[in-house]
């Protein structure tokens, strides 16, 4: 089964009255594109996060953010006792240098500037690596569990779409059939013009360029190639597994069969056929924008 490459994953836990959050999200890209936000104090764990999530995804724009919750047993309310008797000292000097009435209340005083400071007492980073790897891998998990349900969605749209092609590809052969027939008869009346003009008929070099003109409308070997890559689009996408993503391939094999769109329409003399060989390009590029989105 094939693997989108969009996904979102999160996983929380707690840790000693720490809140841990892991939160996994991802598009597409060329290549793994991974990039890991942590906090300060799990700053040294970002290479060893990257291999734990490079051995699970391939392909896609990644981005991790890892985040602590510190509970209030956690944090602390500091008072600066020196600065607190100054704001005191300058309020009662106040008063009686100008006659005020008005006391600094203690609600007042906490508020200003440099009274009060909230510590936070730093996690042991050792008690935080177990959870946070556990949490990382269910992210992770709930990532790929996306990817692979928006795979699946992408399979059933690409069978459709491939149903359609092979569908032009039978109407291009039965009205390649015709245009070669309608060409030859042109090319006889044409002949028979110049015969009742001239009263002369060269009758090998009608046949020749009879031949000509059914070689250069002949889309035959063109259709074969174009059926070929279909069904080998089908079984790679039937042969999709977790460890062997197929988008490259399948892009390949895209641009194969826009080769032979493009022949068979530069091929085309005729408005039905032509007409079918634009709705060929715009089926191609519709399942274009998909495969972009494939693992």
């Amino acid at each position: 089964m094939i693997h989108s490459m969009t996904g979102f994953g999160r996983s929380a836990c707690e840790v000693d009255g720490i809140g841990l959050e892991v939160e996994a999200r991802s598009v597409n890209h060329r290549h793994l594109d991974l990039r890991i936000r942590l906090p300060r104090v799990l700053a040294d764990q970002e290479r060893r996060l990257k291999q734990r999530v490079q051995a699970a995804l391939s392909r896609g724009k990644v981005d991790v953010t890892v985040s602590l919750v510190m509970g209030s047993a956690e944090s602390m309310l500091e008072i600066d006792e020196t600065i607190a008797a100054q704001y005191v000292e300058a309020s009662r000097s106040l008063r009686e240098r100008h006659g005020l009435t008005d006391e600094l209340a203690v609600s007042s005083l906490l508020s200003l500037p440099g009274v009060t400071r909230l510590i936070e007492t730093e996690a042991d980073p050792e008690t935080l690596l177990e959870p946070l790897d556990r949490a990382l891998d269910e992210a992770i998990a709930a990532l790929i569990a996306m990817r692979v349900a928006e795979g699946a969605s992408l399979a059933a749209e690409f069978d459709g779409r491939l149903a359609h092609v092979v569908e032009l590809s039978d109407r291009f052969a039965a009205r390649s059939e015709e245009v070669v027939r309608v060409a030859r008869q042109r090319l006889q009346k044409r002949a028979e013009q110049i015969k009742s003009d001239v009263g002369l008929l060269d009758e090998a070099r009608l046949h020749q360029e009879i031949v000509i003109a059914a070689d250069r409308l002949d889309i035959t070997e063109e259709l074969v190639r174009l059926r070929s890559h279909v069904e080998q689009f089908r079984d790679t996408l039937a042969s999709a597994a977790a460890d062997s993503p197929v988008g490259r391939r399948l892009d390949f094999l895209l641009q194969e069969l826009g080769r032979e769109a493009n022949t068979v329409g530069s091929k085309a003399s005729d408005a039905p056929l032509a007409q079918d060989v634009i709705e060929l390009k715009t089926e191609l590029e519709r399942i274009r924008e998909q495969v972009q989105n494939v693992e």
